[in-house]
């Protein structure tokens, strides 16, 4: 585990480049953006908790050449000043990064805190590139690999103690195969990444041919050896602490209909809202703890799930999957 490796990012981005600037909400400690706000008082900024006028901010420094940071909460980051990023920051094509941490089920704070949508919302704007981190390496080295993107930047993040699970830096648009196969394909994103890795180590010793990558681009959604590699198999899995909905899921499934191949499992939060609670006990109740993907993919080879458990839950796991396993 790194403690807080976007925090060290940051204040590494900024000596590199003088024309970056922080924004912040009030959050400043909450969100790691301190320690540059200590490095360079000069490029850090509060503006308060007016998200709207906040992103017109970001919009004016980028007009004036710089290159804006917002990170905050995922929720106050995208779907609080929404119309705002539209119009002026995603429309002119701005160099904007926006950051938002507590994405998915990741805070106990219920449905006014927990971004379950946020991929969503960003990555139906025209212009905007989505990111989403899965571990430290990702935190540590984002900032930089989306330098040189032009437009407006929406990173998933993760803040206080993150694991490491990759050696190598983020490399935008490209996925990372972490275990290779073919019948059966899992794509995992984000802070699920771990407890899939884990997962498909396990079950690798029954099935064999079971694979897994990671995604990170979510839009620009794929790459070619991605798509050969969803082509080859039989079925996909897509495993996220997001809305299936609207999130990589619908990614999958959108390139599936134009290119018709395996069929898909989605493994994610179905059509709901969420409540407040422990992490262990929401992604049980919402169907994306470690024993969802374990009956997923038993689903997958044709074989009995491990668990019924949380069946009888709104967006339960089970019926998602008997759906699908039943050609829904």
């Amino acid at each position: 585990m790194i403690s807080k490796p976007f925090a060290a990012a940051l204040v590494e981005h900024g000596k590199k480049h003088k024309d970056v600037v922080v924004i912040t909400n009030d959050l400043t400690a909450s969100c790691e953006a301190d320690e540059f706000a200590a490095a360079f008082p000069d490029r850090a900024f509060k503006g308060g908790m007016a998200e709207q006028n906040l992103a017109l901010t970001l919009s004016g420094f980028a007009r004036e050449g710089m290159r804006p940071i917002y990170p905050s909460f995922a929720v106050f980051t995208t779907r609080r000043p929404y119309e705002q990023i539209a119009l002026s920051i995603a429309y002119p094509n701005l160099p904007v990064r926006l950051v938002g941490f507590l994405p998915g089920l990741t805070t106990p704070g219920g449905v006014s805190h927990q971004a379950i949508d946020d991929i969503g919302l960003m990555k139906q704007l025209p212009n905007m590139t989505v990111i989403e981190a899965s571990d430290a390496s990702d935190m540590s080295s984002i900032l930089e690999q989306t330098y040189l993107i032009d437009g407006p930047v929406y990173i998933r993040a993760l803040r206080g103690l993150v694991p490491k699970l990759h050696q190598n830096p983020i490399s935008i648009g490209q996925s990372r195969e972490i275990f290779q196969g073919g019948k059966v394909l899992v794509l995992v994103s984000g802070s699920l990444t771990a407890a899939a890795i884990n997962v498909v180590s396990e079950l690798r010793k029954e099935f064999a041919d079971l694979a897994l990558i990671n995604i990170n681009t979510i839009k620009p959604f794929g790459d070619p050896h991605l798509f050969a590699q969803i082509k080859a198999a039989q079925t996909v899995i897509t495993y996220e602490n997001h809305l299936v909905t609207s999130g990589l899921a619908s990614e999958v499934a959108m390139h599936l209909a134009q290119n018709p191949g395996p069929r898909l499992i989605p493994v994610g939060i179905n059509d709901t809202f969420t409540h407040g609670g422990g992490l262990d006990y929401l992604l049980n109740f919402y169907g994306i703890d470690a024993e969802a993907l374990k009956n997923a993919i038993y689903v997958a080879y044709g074989k009995a799930g491990t668990s019924t458990k949380s069946s009888d839950h709104i967006g339960g796991k089970i019926e998602l999957n008997k759906g699908v396993a039943e050609g829904l």
